[in-house]
């Protein structure tokens, strides 16, 4: 029985550190005002999602060192990575979810553990949480930050597009991607849309995707305002304000009510870093601030119904601008 016991007692001793899975990068989302290039190794941002919202897709750029994920053309997640080293390179394409294992351990580097892994070949690739350096250090898989990595593997889903991009091998576009997302959510195809001329006050072209949820995002500092439906872009419009300077920082809103003919009504959405906002009705006054092109209003105002979501903020949205990478998440509405 002693022989026993002891041989008991030795297998845990020998089991019980194996079993452990560390816990890499940080505990909790930054603020959502965070532009990513000021996010250090481990630190990420998640503004929050909701799958009603429209399909995701996600970019990741080797260059960077960064995963952007984007709900229906709107960017909800960025995170700091680690890709793979010099040898073992992450490969650069198109690729989609083949698999996913919350508690996935490897079978070929000593059953060391890969929470939250979402297969993307089946040579090896994947997504999951891990080391996180601050420089490219995996054997070819992408290393996300562990709350991270959960929040993802509970949003995504099987066949979801994975871009992965790098300089000299990708667009520019994709290697350091803003606010709207610059791919195709159903293919990953590129879907760079043009600036607008500057006599040009608007654009309208809603057969691009005739149905599915509604997203916008708005831009103080370009004065732009871009409107996604299922994920591609259908609009876009110069943006004025009225009475003063436009709201600083970034913001969430969601349509709580609408009636025919009339302005929604928004309601604050909490994000991280704005957690005391959520539930707030925006007041109508501060929704009037913002002017469009009324023949741009009267093509959008029918489409603002209870759940389309607003992102404004105040860093860039254009490609062309100059200043730090765009953001995240959704935001404010415009006084349509």
């Amino acid at each position: 029985m002693s022989r026993i016991l002891s041989g008991l007692l030795l297998f845990l001793l020998l089991s019980g550190p194996a079993l452990a899975v560390p816990h890499w990068g940080a505990a909790k989302s930054s603020p959502a005002g965070t532009p990513p290039v000021a996010l250090r190794p481990g630190e990420w941002v998640w503004g929050g999602d909701a799958k009603d919202m429209g399909p995701m897709a996600i970019v990741v750029s080797l260059t960077e060192q960064r995963a952007y994920v984007y709900r229906n053309g709107l960017l909800i997640g960025v995170s700091t990575i680690s890709s793979g080293k010099p040898g073992y390179a992450t490969p650069t394409g198109v690729f989609t979810i083949l698999q996913k294992d919350k508690d996935h351990r490897s079978n070929v580097y000593n059953n060391a553990p890969m929470p939250y892994q979402q297969r993307l070949t089946w040579e090896g690739v994947a997504l999951h949480a891990g080391g996180l350096p601050g420089y490219p250090e995996s054997h070819g898989c992408i290393h996300l930050p562990t709350e991270f990595a959960r929040l993802l593997f509970e949003s995504s889903h099987l066949g979801m597009v994975v871009v992965i991009a790098k300089d000299r091998a990708s667009p520019s576009d994709l290697v350091h991607p803003l606010v709207t997302s610059p791919i195709d959510p159903a293919t990953g195809a590129l879907a760079v849309m043009p600036p607008l001329a500057p006599a040009t006050q608007y654009r309208w072209e809603p057969e691009k995707s005739p149905q599915g949820p509604l997203s916008m995002v708005l831009s103080t500092i370009d004065r732009r305002l871009v409107v996604l439906r299922n994920g591609i872009e259908i609009g876009r419009a110069q943006v004025e304000f009225r009475d003063g300077a436009p709201p600083e920082g970034t913001h969430a809103y969601q349509v709580a009510s609408a009636d025919p003919g009339s302005m929604p009504t928004w309601r604050r959405i909490g994000i991280p870093g704005e957690e005391r906002e959520a539930g707030e009705i925006l007041p109508a006054d501060q929704v009037k601030r913002v002017s469009l092109p009324p023949q741009f209003t009267a093509q959008v105002l029918p489409l603002l119904q209870p759940g389309v979501v607003l992102l404004l903020t105040d860093l860039h949205l254009l490609a062309e601008s100059t200043g730090p990478s765009l953001q995240l998440i959704n935001a404010d509405p415009p006084a349509l």
